[in-house]
Parts: structure tokens; C-alpha cells; sequence
């Protein structure tokens, strides 16, 4: 199919795979350019032509989805199979948010639900609370009726307790990791801490996660394999197709019922791609950024 792209989202995500970071990532990303000349994941559009072969969309139709390690999404237009994870758009989901529930929500979700296995009445610690991901698993933890402790700028406290949070910690007075509490879970959204400082505040049977990959995670994930306490990560983008359009639907039922905000910071015309990179590498956006053709 030939989509027409309304907007698209711009990650932290995006700006570390550009630069190759980590380093052995380039195994995977191009040695010494990136593989994909064309950034992005995620995507909103309309359906603008089919192959004909396709029989789930017809052109005219919206749809949101994610391209996952194919990447391309800030363009234009995007090729893509019917088979991918995309879907048609509620009525009730515009192409802004749309285009950002991929990046943010999917990976959340996939991150609590899926690996850490959240449970009600855990507590939860989130660390990087006010980002795309963070805002997002605010929300599904405190919907599991967990106890939500969000570490992140004392300028966005009121923005992530209106979105569940209990406790809130600055990270720019005071270090998480010297605490006296333990918690079940804890999200490293934006990989600035590490398992081995965290291990001391996991409960017996607590989990370290993160999206960010590094090497000493990987370590920690293999040395963990049998111990109570564990480090957790995987790459959202590579599971099944199949299981990616089945967590976005789950996803789309806790929007529906009212349950979940994107939180957008700034928006960002294609043609000014490097600004939103530019502004995203400074580290202090607050939820998604996204990228307008219109």
C-alpha cells in the first residue's frame, strides 16, 4: 500500500540510531552511515493507493501504525504491506496522536504488560516520567491500580501526578538509587541508570527494565537469567507483526474507554527534521514530538 503521511514522530529513539549509538548497534544500523537513509517509526496517514492483492484497506482509509526496523516514516508518502502493523484509525484518534502511539504507548505497554508482567498493587518507579514513554507508563501502571513513584524535572510534577503518580522525585536534587524504599518494577525510560545501581531498591523478586540498550545491560540480562532480582530488555520492534497489531489493539480498548493521554510537546514541519533532533537530543522534551506535512 501507498500511504500519504499526515504526521509522523520524531524519538529519542531516532537520534541515538542516527548517530550509531551504541556502537555495536552499527552492527545492525551501518557501519559508518545509517542502512535507512530516512528516519522514523512511527506514522498517521491515509491510505492513498493499494497492490491488488490487498483486501484489509482501501484507499481513502486512515491508518496509524509503525514501521518498526524498516523505518522511513518521516517522508511523505511510505510503502507498506497490508501485513504490517498498521491499523484503520477510530474516529476518535487524530492523526497527531496517532502518529505518536506507536513509539510511545507500544513500547510502554509491551515494556509493563508484556516483559515486567504488571501486577495490581506493585510499586512501580519510572524513571524519565515526563518523556513519550514515561508519560505513558505513568498511565498504565496507575490504570493497574499500581503504586506510581515518577522521577523527572520538578517543572513537570504537576503534568505526570495528574497522570497518576504518587510519589514524585527531581532527579536534579535527589538520586533515586540512594533511596530507602524498594520497588517491583523499575522503568529506566531513558537508560540513565543501570542495574547495578538499582539492585540495592528491587524487591526480592523486582525487575530493572529499559528500552535503551547497552552493553552491561545485555551482561546483566544473562547474569540475572536465574536470580530472583532481574535486568529486562528487549527491542519492541522486533516481535512478531502479528503481536504488535495485537498489543496496539489492546492499547486502542484503553483509549477508547477514556483511559489514556498523548502527551504532545512540539510539532515540527518534515522540512525542519534536524530542529526536532536538535531538540530532542537536548533531553528535556516533555511527552512525544511530531512531524507535520500538512
Amino acid at each position: 500500500m501507498l500511504i500519504k503521511i499526515i504526521n509522523s514522530s520524531a524519538t529519542t529513539a531516532d537520534t541515538l540510531m542516527r548517530q550509531g549509538k551504541p556502537s555495536f548497534a552499527r552492527l545492525f544500523l551501518g557501519l559508518r552511515k545509517p542502512k535507512n537513509s530516512i528516519p522514523g517509526t512511527g506514522f498517521s496517514g491515509t491510505v492513498e493507493q493499494v497492490g491488488l492483492k490487498v483486501t484489509k484497506f482501501c484507499q481513502g482509509d486512515r491508518v496509524f501504525g509503525e514501521t518498526t526496523l524498516g523505518f522511513g516514516a518521516n517522508a511523505e508518502y511510505l510503502t507498506i504491506s497490508e501485513n504490517a502493523v498498521i491499523l484503520k484509525m477510530p474516529v476518535s484518534l487524530d492523526f497527531t496522536e496517532a502518529a505518536c502511539f506507536c513509539d510511545g504507548h507500544l513500547t510502554s505497554f509491551n515494556f509493563l504488560v508484556e516483559l515486567a508482567k504488571l501486577k495490581p498493587g506493585q510499586k512501580v518507579l519510572i524513571n524519565g516520567a515526563s518523556g513519550a514513554l514515561g508519560t505513558s507508563a505513568v498511565q498504565f501502571a496507575y490504570q493497574k491500580n499500581c503504586h506510581v513513584t515518577a522521577v523527572c524535572s520538578a517543572k513537570n510534577f504537576t503534568l505526570v501526578k495528574s497522570l497518576g503518580a504518587e510519589k514524585l522525585i527531581d532527579y536534579n536534587h535527589e538520586d533515586f538509587t540512594n533511596s530507602n524504599k524498594t520497588y517491583d518494577i523499575i522503568f529506566d525510560t531513558v537508560g540513565k541508570s543501570s542495574f547495578r545501581k538499582c539492585r540495592k531498591i528491587l524487591s526480592e523478586k523486582g525487575v530493572y527494565i529499559s528500552p535503551v540498550l547497552r552493553i552491561f545491560l545485555l551482561l546483566n540480562m544473562m547474569r540475572t537469567t536465574l536470580s530472583s532480582k532481574k535486568a529486562i530488555f528487549q527491542a519492541t520492534g522486533t516481535k512478531s507483526n502479528d503481536k504488535l497489531r495485537d498489543l496496539l489493539s489492546e492499547i486502542l480498548k484503553v483509549y477508547n474507554a477514556g483511559k489514556l493521554q498523548t502527551i504532545i510537546d512540539k510539532q515540527f514541519p518534515l522540512e525542519e527534521l534536524s530542529e526536532a533532533h536538535r531538540f530532542i537530543e537536548k533531553g528535556h522534551k516533555t511527552g512525544n514530538v511530531v512531524i507535520s506535512n500538512t
